[in-house]
């Protein structure tokens, strides 16, 4: 019979997942002390938490892991509830730590919980069509973006941008095409090498991005992020106060499942969703205005419903819209009058209406 460690012990644990996240609850600092006594183990473990169910969802857990290591006679779980924020443990509230950067009114996050479903090509339309809603509107528009997707930066390229920003005082100067200022990984690696990040790389780039970026005057930064919910999405929203998320998903109920968990997260660190926005909706006949829905339909508009919040529109499944990414000129630019342009206009729209209520 193997021995009991308190290491091998913090091992079985780390197959615990704080409820909702992706990450343990070892990594997260939760087990404060693991005793081994005759075979009875205690562990302690302290949670911060609003919600009653978390710490008994913790306990029930960290029993039924542990009656399965070999040894263990008995169990003995403690967990504590500290005062609670709103946000989860190590995860306060982003307007509680961090500061706005100066200049930056406004920072929307797009977001996804899988791969593949458009997000960074909708990013780039979605920018660019705030840009024109807010020209239309004031006369005048600032906007940014940053592409905090580290493990496939596409942005530079559908942005037609590739200088290397220049350094001032410390500071990175974005880029700048069609008005937007660019900022993203991809204009500082090295062309055609591999992107290799662990977790707490992920977490040092982010807070780099989101303190190091001179963006001047903006009012509006978009940022991009990864798929799922991992380390980049939790070190934005701890390093910069996200005002709000749009939630990108495609028709198909497996991706708006999994748009539906990733959505999770940001309601847990207190970022309000602005909405979901379903890319690649259907597939446009402009000769007759036929829509087929090729990948099913209501996908979106099921998860806005899931998650209580404003269903933002669907974008079609367009040709062009690809084209223009590979091209460097977003198809909103492009071909202005398009139905998947108009399409952009109306998601942007109602992101700025949702930003001025929120």
């Amino acid at each position: 019979m193997p021995k009991l460690t308190k290491e091998s012990i913090l091992e079985a644990l780390k197959l615990i997942n704080y409820p909702g996240f992706s990450r343990d609850i070892v990594s997260f600092g939760l087990v404060k002390s693991v005793r081994i006594e005759d075979g009875i183990v205690q562990v302690a473990i302290s949670v911060s938490t609003p919600k009653p169910e978390i710490p008994a969802k913790i306990k029930a857990d960290v029993e039924h892991v542990l009656r399965q290591v070999e040894g263990v006679e008995g169990i003995q779980v403690g967990v504590s509830v500290q005062a609670a924020p709103k946000a989860p443990p190590s995860h306060p509230s982003p307007a509680e730590t961090k500061e706005k950067a100066e200049g930056v009114k406004k920072i929307i996050a797009v977001s996804s919980g899988k791969g593949g479903v458009g997000k960074s090509t909708f990013s780039v339309n979605l920018a660019v069509a705030l840009y024109q809603e807010l020209i239309e509107r004031n006369g005048s528009a600032k906007v940014g973006i940053m592409d905090c997707d580290v493990y496939g930066p596409s942005i530079p390229l559908m942005m037609g941008v590739s200088n290397r920003p220049e350094f001032r005082d410390d500071k990175i100067i974005p880029e700048e095409n069609f008005g937007i200022k660019v900022m993203s990984l991809g204009l500082l690696a090295e062309d055609d090498a591999p992107i290799i990040w662990r977790g707490p790389m992920v977490n040092n780039v982010i807070a780099q991005f989101a303190q190091s970026i001179n963006w001047g005057e903006l009012d509006i930064l978009v940022t991009d992020l990864p798929p799922g919910t991992g380390d980049a999405q939790l070190s934005l929203t701890q390093n910069m106060p996200v005002d709000g998320t749009v939630v990108v998903t495609t028709p198909q109920m497996a991706a708006a499942s999994v748009a539906r968990r990733g959505a999770m997260l940001f309601e847990k660190v207190n970022v309000p969703i602005l909405g979901v926005a379903e890319n690649m909706s259907y597939l446009m006949n402009e000769a007759t205005g036929e829509k087929q829905y090729i990948f099913g339909q209501g996908g979106g508009e099921e998860t806005a419903l899931a998650l209580n919040c404003p269903f933002l529109g669907g974008i079609p499944l367009d040709q062009d819209i690809r084209e223009g990414g590979d091209r460097g000129i977003p198809i909103v630019l492009s071909n202005p009058e398009s139905p998947s342009s108009k399409a952009f206009r109306e998601v942007a729209s109602k992101i700025l209406e949702a930003l001025q209520s929120a």
